[in-house]
C-alpha cells in the first residue's frame, strides 16, 4: 500500500495561510458597501451578539481563543463529561416526568423508550397514596425512579422504599432518586421546611441504599423565574455548597455527601449555551469538590430538562422543535438523564401523542443521528470551549454574591436573588416586546385561525415564592383579548394594509406589518379598499421612495374613508397624518395593546 506524504492531505495547501486581519479587513470592505463605515479593528465587536451575564457572542473564534484546560472524559474538572465513557453506552437516561396518576401512562413509556420516572407528588401531582397505584406493574429494579415531591418529601420516600421492600426487591436493586431539596421548595413557595428531611434520608441512601440518591439541587425554579444561564448556575453552586454544610455537618463524609447529590438543569432552544452551561456546571461543581477535599467525589451527576419557558401555548405544535434543538444541546452537553417535556405540557395533561413524540425525540437522538456514539461531540470546539469557560466565571461570581449574603437560604430570604433574576427578566422582557428575540408562532408568523389544542387541565403547580415566567406571556395576553372579542361579536379586530406601488416595493414592509398586527390577535386585511374592509385603523405598506412621493396624499385619503388611526410600516418620518409608526424593534406590545384599547378590545 503507497503511504502519501501528509502534505498531500493538507486542505489549500497550495494557498498560503490567511491571517486573522485579513479576515477583518475583508469583513470591514463588505460592511462598507452596506453604507456602514466600521474601522477594521473594531469589526467583530460591531458584529457581536450580546447575551445575558455580560457575555457575548463574536462572529469568528480561532486557536488563539484559549480557555482553562478541560482535561479528559471522565476526569476532573470533568467538563467533558462525568464519565470516560460518555453516553456511549446505552445513550442517555431518558426520563419522562409524570404528573397525574396513570399507571398506564408510565407503563407505556417503559414499554417504549423511557428508561427512568420522573414523579411530582403531592398537592402539585401525584397523591403519595397513589405511588403503588402509578408504579403497578414496573420492575423498579430496572426503572429507576426520581421523585419530586416537595413537603411531602419524608412520606412519598417513605412510600417508595415500602414498595421496595413489598416486592421483594434487594436494597441495592433501589436506584433513582428521593428527591429532597428543601431550598428549591423554598424557591417554588416561599415557605422553609428545614433540612431534617434531607440529612435523614441522605444517612438512610447512604447506609442502606448505595444506588440511592436522596438529594436533588433543581435550578428551574431560578431558570423559570427568569433567570439567566448563569445565575441559574450560581443559585444551583450555592444550593449545592449549603447540602454539603448540612450533610457533613450530619456526620457524613464530603465524599459521601456529594455522592447524595443530582443536579437539574434546563435546556434551551439556544443550543450552545446549553451545552456550554452543562459544561460550566461540571467544572464549577469539580471546583467545590476540590476545595471540600472530595476531587474523587466532584463528577456532577445532571439532569437536563426543555424548558418550560420556552414553551408557547398557541401554535404549540412548534414546540416539538423547540424541545428536539434542547435535547440535542442537553445529550451534546453531556447529560446523564434528559427530560422532554410534551409539546403540549403548557395547556395542561400531555395526551398519548405528545408523550410519544416527547420520548422518541431522544430516541432519534440516539439511535437515529447517533449523538450517543461520541464521548464529547462538542469537545474541541474553540467557540463552545470559550463560551463555557466565560460562563463559569460569571457563575462563579454570583455564586460569590450568594455566599456573601450568607448563602442561598439567606439570599432568597433578603430579596437578593428574587430582586437580581426579575431586573434579568425584565430586560429580556424588553427583548421580547420588541420582537428581537422572536417566538415563532407567537410573536413571528402568528396563526390566527389555528384550531386550539385543548388538554385536560393539569394539578396546579406549587406556588407562592418566584414567578414562573413564559416567553409568550405578554403576546399570549393580547391573544386571549382578541379571542374574547371574537367569543362576543363573531369577529376579530381589523387593520387594513394599504399597499403602495409594484409588489417588490411593498411585500416586504406588507408581510412584516401583518405578522406584527396578528402577533396581537388583530386580522390583517389586504384586499379591496377602506372602506369595505370592516376595519377602523389603517397601515400604509411600501419603501421608502414611494412613502416620500404617496404617503400623506394616501393617509389623507384613509382618513377621508374612515381611518380613525393610521400607521406607516418603517422609520419615523416627516409625514403629515401618520399617527404611528412600526418598525423592526419598535415595542410591538405597547403597539398593539394601545391598538386593542382604541378598538374597544377589552
Amino acid at each position: 500500500m503507497t503511504v502519501l506524504p501528509d502534505h498531500e492531505f493538507t486542505l489549500a495547501a497550495e494557498f498560503p495561510d490567511a491571517t486573522h486581519e485579513q479576515w477583518r479587513h475583508l469583513v470591514a470592505g463588505v460592511l462598507s458597501r452596506t453604507g456602514k463605515e466600521v474601522p477594521t479593528a473594531t469589526v467583530e465587536e460591531h458584529l457581536s451578539t450580546a447575551l445575558e451575564d455580560g457575555l457575548s457572542v463574536r462572529p469568528l473564534y480561532s486557536a488563539s481563543d484559549t480557555a482553562a484546560d478541560a482535561g479528559l472524559p471522565g476526569a476532573p474538572p470533568f467538563v467533558r463529561g462525568a464519565r470516560a465513557e460518555g453516553n456511549t453506552v446505552g445513550g442517555w437516561d431518558v426520563r419522562q416526568r409524570h404528573a397525574a396518576p396513570e399507571s398506564g401512562s408510565v407503563l407505556t413509556d417503559l414499554e417504549n423508550g423511557v428508561t427512568s420516572l420522573w414523579l411530582v407528588m403531592g398537592d402539585a401531582g401525584i397523591p403519595v397514596s397513589s405511588l403503588g397505584q402509578v408504579l403497578d406493574g414496573v420492575h423498579l429494579d430496572l426503572a429507576p425512579v426520581v421523585l419530586d415531591a416537595g413537603d411531602d418529601v419524608a412520606s412519598a420516600a417513605g412510600e417508595l422504599l415500602r414498595l421496595y421492600e413489598a416486592r421483594g426487591f434487594a436494597r441495592t436493586a433501589a436506584r433513582g432518586n428521593l428527591g429532597a431539596d428543601p431550598l428549591g421548595h423554598e424557591a417554588r413557595t416561599g415557605r422553609a421546611t428545614g433540612f431534617a428531611p434531607v440529612t435523614r434520608l441522605a444517612r438512610l441512601c447512604a447506609e442502606r441504599y448505595p444506588g440511592l440518591r436522596a438529594v436533588t439541587v433543581d435550578a428551574l425554579p431560578y431558570h423559570e423565574a427568569g433567570g439567566s444561564a448563569a445565575q441559574e448556575l450560581g443559585c444551583a453552586l450555592a444550593t449545592g455548597v449549603a447540602y454539603l454544610r448540612e450533610l457533613t455537618g450530619a456526620g457524613l463524609g464530603v465524599e459521601q455527601a456529594a455522592g447524595q447529590l443530582e443536579f437539574r438543569f434546563a435546556a434551551t432552544a439556544d443550543q450552545f449555551l446549553t451545552i456550554a452551561k452543562l459544561r460550566a456546571a461540571r467544572r464549577l461543581w469539580a471546583r467545590v469538590a476540590e476545595v471540600c477535599g472530595a476531587r474523587r467525589a466532584g463528577a456532577q451527576v445532571q439532569h437536563a430538562v426543555t424548558s418550560p419557558v420556552m414553551m408557547g401555548r398557541r401554535d404549540p405544535w412548534v414546540n416539538m422543535l423547540r424541545t428536539t434543538v434542547a435535547a440535542l444541546a442537553a445529550g451534546v452537553g453531556g447529560a446523564d438523564a434528559v427530560t422532554v417535556l410534551p409539546f403540549d405540557q403548557a395547556l395542561g395533561l400531555p395526551d398519548a401523542f405528545a408523550r410519544r413524540i416527547a420520548r422518541n425525540t431522544s430516541t432519534i437522538l440516539i439511535e437515529e443521528s447517533h449523538l450517543a456514539r461520541v464521548i464529547d461531540p462538542a469537545g474541541g470546539s474553540w467557540y463552545v470551549e470559550r463560551l463555557a469557560d466565560e460562563l463559569a466565571e460569571a457563575a462563579w461570581r454570583f455564586f460569590q454574591e450568594i455566599e456573601w449574603q450568607g448563602g442561598q437560604a439567606a439570599a432568597l430570604r433578603s430579596g437578593m436573588v428574587p430582586d437580581l433574576l426579575a431586573e434579568t427578566w425584565s430586560v429580556r422582557t424588553a427583548r421580547l416586546a420588541e420582537r428581537s428575540e422572536p417566538v415563532t408562532g407567537v410573536s413571528e408568523f402568528p396563526h390566527l385561525d389555528e384550531e386550539p389544542v385543548v388538554r385536560a387541565p393539569a394539578p396546579e403547580p406549587l406556588s407562592g415564592g418566584l414567578p414562573r415566567v413564559r416567553r409568550d406571556e405578554a403576546f399570549e395576553a393580547l391573544r386571549a383579548r382578541s379571542d374574547a372579542h371574537l367569543a362576543a361579536t363573531g369577529a376579530r379586530p381589523r387593520v387594513y394594509l394599504a399597499a403602495l406601488g409594484p409588489a417588490a416595493a411593498h411585500t416586504a414592509r406588507l408581510t412584516f406589518a401583518s405578522n406584527l398586527f396578528q402577533a396581537g390577535g388583530i386580522e390583517p386585511v389586504t384586499e379591496g379598499g377602506f372602506e369595505g374592509s370592516g376595519a377602523r385603523e389603517a397601515c400604509l405598506c411600501s419603501g421608502d421612495a414611494l412613502y416620500a412621493e404617496q404617503a400623506e396624499a394616501t393617509a389623507a385619503a384613509l382618513r377621508e374613508a374612515g381611518a380613525a388611526h393610521v400607521f406607516l410600516a418603517g422609520r419615523p418620518g416627516p409625514y403629515t397624518g401618520v399617527d404611528t409608526y412600526v418598525y423592526t424593534g419598535c415595542d410591538a406590545v405597547a403597539v398593539l395593546s394601545a391598538t386593542l384599547d382604541r378598538m374597544g378590545v377589552s
